[in-house]
């Protein structure tokens, strides 16, 4: 059930328990009767009625306001991957909320357009939720984290930096797509080489092999990316492109 829905059920909820919780209004001697025959069997009339307490928001539910709608129902069958969850959920530091992400693995899913990697990255995130790991996590593109970096007048990118860098979890997704240059390199190499030195948990996304991948990002990101994640490889046709069958 999405949030919009839930808040339109509690302003209904509300409105009823108002009108439940008036002053019983005397509108003739059936409605006096009736009162009596109440208040006989121990039933104040002008008791409100308790209400069924609103339902919890799971963590899932909350996270999938965030995830890209042709997202939010995806899950992770790739056993890498889930096997990549299920390492993360038990490196997962004790808290009174469930486990939350201290320090992990990190994952590199690779593969031809329209393989299936960006579906796996966020089935990935909902199998974390869903086992109950308290996270806080943040998703991007590198071509959106080139344009909000992108120094600009009124804007701190520093702070934007340091907040990828330092979170728990943290999809980086089509590592190696966007157009690079002495700039892109660079924050690249800080973003990565913080999370690298820090074990953060990442996931990231390419269409690019390994050697094309050294040559976009430079060896110092490459490097690194060697150590920190495991790999998995998707191959296929591109499923945006193939059409369902009859």
């Amino acid at each position: 059930m999405d949030e919009p829905h839930r808040r339109r059920r509690r302003l209904r909820r509300r409105a009823l328990t108002a009108t439940r919780t008036r002053a019983p209004q005397h509108v003739g001697p059936i409605a006096d009767r009736l009162n009596r025959i109440l208040a006989d069997r121990g039933i104040d009339p002008s008791a409100a009625i308790e209400e069924p307490p609103d339902e919890p928001i799971t963590a899932l539910e909350l996270a999938d306001a965030r995830i890209p709608a042709r997202y939010r129902r995806a899950l992770a069958d790739h056993p890498q991957v889930t096997t990549w969850a299920d390492q993360v959920a038990h490196a997962g530091r004790p808290g009174p909320g469930g486990p939350g992400i201290a320090e992990g693995p990190s994952l590199l899913i690779a593969g031809p357009t329209g393989t299936g990697k960006t579906h796996q990255a966020y089935g990935a995130i909902r199998a974390l939720l869903a086992r109950g790991v308290r996270l806080r996590w943040e998703a991007t593109t590198t071509a959106d984290l080139h344009a909000r970096l992108r120094p600009r007048t009124g804007h701190d990118a520093e702070r934007d930096l340091e907040t990828l860098a330092r979170c728990p979890l943290l999809l980086l997704d089509d590592l190696g797509a966007a157009k690079t240059s002495e700039w892109t390199e660079e924050l690249t190499y800080r973003l990565i080489n913080h999370r690298y030195e820090h074990l953060r948990p990442t996931l990231i996304t390419t269409n690019l092999p390994t050697a094309e991948l050294r040559t976009a990002l430079g060896d110092r990101v490459a490097s690194r990316l060697a150590e920190m994640t495991d790999r998995v490889i998707l191959t296929g046709p591109d499923r945006r492109r193939t059409a369902p069958t009859a």
